[in-house]
């Protein structure tokens, strides 16, 4: 992989010119988006945030990005994408942004209902986990976006009462297996940051049986089992919630899907400078440096 990053250039760019001795800067991104909230009382896990990266692995199965050739002393957008709310509600996760990069927000689980399209997972970077209903074919997994993540697993009859994981960034969705629920996709490591870090995992489908099924790896909530809530995907990793277990005396609670994150990997000669409304920290590691956003909308800069 490259972080060695300068070019000299002597052509108009945006309408800027050049005097012959400035440097471009070239960034290596990951970009993950909001995961999406899992449904309660045995509903489908939520889908990962969609990830797209320059660095190790993008989602879904692509093939890496090309880090992005920016100017000096100009704003570049950031935006970290929220998790999907769960619950009775799940929402899809938000998207996340850096300059022309978009991320799309991870799919939120199908419900329990005899209305196929409700039981159906939604798409999104990652698609949601379809849960249980009373007809076929009953709840299918929502699609996930091109070179970003995939799609999620299957529910089953109303019989069952179980539902499919959400869709990694990495992996499909689990579908359900007889009374189990389906296990979240798994997420795809990076090693932007100098170590390697899994993100963008699916969440666990909800089950009736007294066996939870697994968040996908890279922060997907567990789905909940019998009587037991589903987990919430952790923060900043956009990890899919987990679905809700069925009887659960507290309500059948099914967990919110993790925010997103941006990080950026730039040459050291470099000095970001990070606006107002985002929330963010730099490291170096080696040549490069690499700054973290962990929340917000805003600007970022360099000189």
């Amino acid at each position: 992989m490259r972080f060695d990053n300068r070019s000299r250039v002597s052509t108009y760019i945006s309408g800027w010119m050049p005097t012959g001795d400035e440097t471009l800067l070239t960034v290596d991104y990951l970009v993950v988006a909001g995961g999406g909230g899992g449904y309660e009382n045995r509903g489908g896990g939520g889908g990962a945030g969609g990830l797209r990266s320059t660095v190790t692995a993008t989602g879904g199965g692509g093939s890496l990005e090309t880090a992005l050739t920016l100017l000096p002393s100009t704003n570049y957008t950031v935006t970290v994408g929220a998790g999907g709310t769960g619950v009775t509600t799940p929402a899809n996760g938000s998207n996340s942004v850096f300059s022309t990069i978009t991320s799309t927000g991870g799919g939120r689980a199908g419900e329990p209902n005899t209305d196929s399209t409700l039981s159906n997972g939604q798409s999104g970077g990652c698609g949601g986990g379809g849960s249980s209903e009373s007809l076929a074919p009953y709840g299918a997994g929502g699609s996930g976006t091109a070179n970003q993540g995939f799609a999620g697993g299957s529910g089953s009859d109303a019989t069952q009462l179980s539902s499919g994981g959400g869709g990694g960034a990495g992996a499909i969705g689990g579908n359900v297996s007889g009374t189990l629920g389906g296990n979240g996709g798994a997420g795809v490591a990076s090693s932007i940051t100098g170590s390697s870090v899994t993100y963008a995992g699916g969440g666990g489908g909800g089950t009736r049986n007294t066996v939870a099924s697994s968040g996908g790896a890279g922060g997907g909530g567990n789905g909940g089992k019998n009587g037991l809530a589903g987990v919430a995907g952790a923060a900043n990793s956009g990890g899919g919630g987990g679905g809700g277990g069925l009887d659960n005396p507290t309500g059948n609670l099914s967990g919110a899907g993790g925010s997103g994150v941006v990080i950026l990997r730039y040459p050291t000669n470099f000095t970001i400078t990070i606006g107002a409304g985002l929330t963010g920290s730099t490291a170096t590691d080696g040549s490069s440096k690499v700054t973290t956003i962990t929340a917000g909308t805003g600007n970022v800069s360099w000189a």
